[in-house]
């Protein structure tokens, strides 16, 4: 642990998540790491802090709140839970996903010392099962560029400083908000500390956005936004040429998009035994 054991603000929307976040509440509570708070924001109207309670979960470092909406989005919530947050330095966790119990307290010495930090992570099934891993090797620090080319699959494993870069979600994109969410942490902060050990785990879920039969339409239309936002400098590169890799993973990833064709009738049709190979094109 870090000699004066930071406390983090984790934001956590929650949305048709009854089933679930049990799991990943209790992820959080099972932190070697204690200074915490948890800040569970409803987007559907359920009292969560009950749903919890009959599982025989209770904290008083669990922290509730609403978004106001109904199925408003993960953003706009997790935008919520932001503003509510105490603490200088922050994570995120869906409440379908977990934390590895020793997360906390192997990332917070790098976010202190660098301002940002990610992990690898499991891809798993609800039941624990991993199916595969993403961005498992040596820590290390990355650039912009190299970000996408180790962290091919999302990007919500975070843990940054709030001091050094406190942006918002962007509402409107829902497909990709994570990545524009991150680019808006390199504006300020141009490197991020990798652990190549898996401290965060991607659940998938049958039903989930990933998983939608309309999903590689979206994921086109979101790419192809997010690129043109480079090109035309909307995002601010902390030097000359950050964000050079982030626009060539994307045109990979158009690719890979282009040519992918789950079957929804396996769970480990994944997209990113898909890209990867053609991530060695860079």
């Amino acid at each position: 642990m870090t000699q004066a054991a930071e406390p983090v603000s984790i934001v956590m929307p929650a949305y048709g998540a009854q089933a679930t976040i049990g799991w990943a509440v209790q992820s959080v509570l099972d932190q070697t790491y204690k200074a915490f708070e948890l800040i569970i924001v409803a987007d559907d109207d359920t009292d969560y802090e009950a749903v919890l309670g009959r599982e025989g979960i209770a904290d008083p470092r669990l922290v509730f709140t609403a978004s106001g909406a109904i199925a408003g989005g993960a953003s706009p919530a997790r935008n919520i839970g932001i503003g509510k947050s105490r603490y200088r330095y922050a994570a995120l966790l869906d409440a379908d996903d977990r934390f590895v119990p020793r997360k906390l307290e192997t990332m917070m010495p790098a976010v202190i010392a660098h301002g940002l930090a990610s992990s690898a992570l499991n891809i798993a099934l609800p039941d624990g099962k991993v199916l595969r891993r993403v961005g498992a090797g040596g820590d290390r620090l990355l650039t912009p560029s190299d970000y996408k080319f180790t962290n091919f699959s999302g990007d919500s494993m975070l843990v940054y400083d709030r001091r050094r870069a406190d942006p918002r979600f962007d509402p409107p994109m829902i497909w990709m908000a994570d990545l524009d969410f991150l680019l808006r942490l390199f504006e300020t902060i141009p490197a991020c500390y990798h652990f190549g050990t898996p401290l965060h785990d991607y659940v998938k879920m049958p039903l989930s956005q990933s998983n939608a039969p309309d999903v590689a339409e979206n994921m086109i239309a979101s790419k192809t936004l997010l690129r043109d936002r480079l090109a035309s400098g909307y995002y601010r590169e902390p030097y000359e040429g950050a964000f050079s890799g982030v626009d060539r993973f994307l045109e990979l990833s158009l690719a890979a998009e282009r040519g992918f064709a789950p079957d929804p009738a396996k769970p480990a049709s994944l997209f990113e035994d898909h890209i990867e190979p053609l991530l060695r094109q860079r």
